[in-house]
């Protein structure tokens, strides 16, 4: 299932009257104001979701930064934005789709067929010249029924594993990865054996994904190929999807470390290694249990 669709695309949808839910994931780190930035301008019809709030539990220490709600809280939020079953969901941001990702994972996992993150997001909108509205959007409640364990996920062992067996990709920004600098977690650096494959080389300058046949040549650099086990993690979850949406494009099905590397730092356990390598492992590229789900193999900004 492809993860992306254009404004074109979209505009014409909307255009036919066809049946399509619109969500805003308007949040950056650091910024606590996103749903300001909504309520001042926004695409027509669109819901404020609140990645802090509705995409994530509390932080725990043992669970990281932005622990993945309950399936069952992630359905009444899910309703409350007004999906219902059989919708096509269009979700997108302001930030390269780098918090927008989240809810197209989680969807993806809860056993939503037609979700999509919409290419270049708010941004790509505008630049088109289309419309948009400001203030709140109030959706009659839905009545979508969802799962979950549709998407392949790793926890803190088979992340270790496959950073010995497979390929682990680290989607934080280089400097965070080396251990240069960690502005949020306990401690600096990254997995033993993860590769540093930032988000920021994953989007062109106007934050549209690069097409997919130089994504495949971003991920063959780093070590990829047709039947490698994948895994990718970030800060606390956030950005990792956008990675998984990224390989997708590009024709990998990878794992997810939803904990990432605020719940591994967090562990005194756990070992973490700095520089720009992993050992035995590829180069930096300088750009920037196990769930099994449908199995994970073939088929600058701040990573969150």
């Amino acid at each position: 299932m492809k993860p992306l669709i254009d404004v074109p695309e979209l505009e014409a949808r909307l255009a036919a009257g066809q049946r399509t839910v619109l969500l805003d994931v308007r949040w950056v780190l650091g910024d606590p104001h996103g749903h300001e930035h909504y309520l001042s301008e926004h695409l027509p019809g669109a819901a404020f979701v609140d990645l802090a709030t509705e995409l994530s539990d509390p932080a725990v220490p043992d669970r990281g930064r932005h622990p993945l709600p309950s399936p069952e809280q992630f359905q009444e939020s899910a309703r409350r934005w007004g999906i219902r079953n059989g919708d096509l969901v269009v979700a997108y941001d302001d930030s390269a789709n780098m918090a927008a990702a989240r809810l197209w994972w989680m969807l993806r996992d809860a056993g939503l067929a037609e979700v999509y993150l919409l290419d270049g997001g708010l941004a790509a909108w505008r630049a088109a010249g289309l419309p948009l509205e400001s203030g709140p959007v109030q959706p009659t409640f839905g009545d979508v029924e969802l799962g979950s364990g549709h998407m392949p996920v790793a926890d803190a062992g088979a992340a270790a594993r496959w950073a010995g067996s497979g390929l682990l990709l680290d989607a934080r920004a280089g400097e965070r990865y080396r251990g240069e600098v960690e502005p949020v977690d306990p401690r600096a650096g990254h997995i033993p054996g993860a590769v540093s494959a930032p988000t920021a080389g994953n989007v062109d300058a106007a934050g549209r994904f690069l097409p997919p046949a130089e994504l495949k040549r971003r991920f063959e650099h780093l070590g990829i190929r047709v039947g490698t086990p994948v895994a990718v993690y970030c800060g606390s979850g956030v950005t990792a999807a956008h990675e998984v949406a990224a390989l997708e494009l590009a024709g990998f099905r990878a794992a997810l470390y939803p904990g990432s590397f605020s719940e591994w730092s967090n562990r005194p356990e756990l070992p973490v290694a700095t520089g720009p390598e992993p050992a035995g492992g590829i180069p930096d590229s300088g750009r920037g249990g196990t769930r099994a789900g449908n199995s994970a193999g073939a088929g600058g900004s701040v990573a969150l």
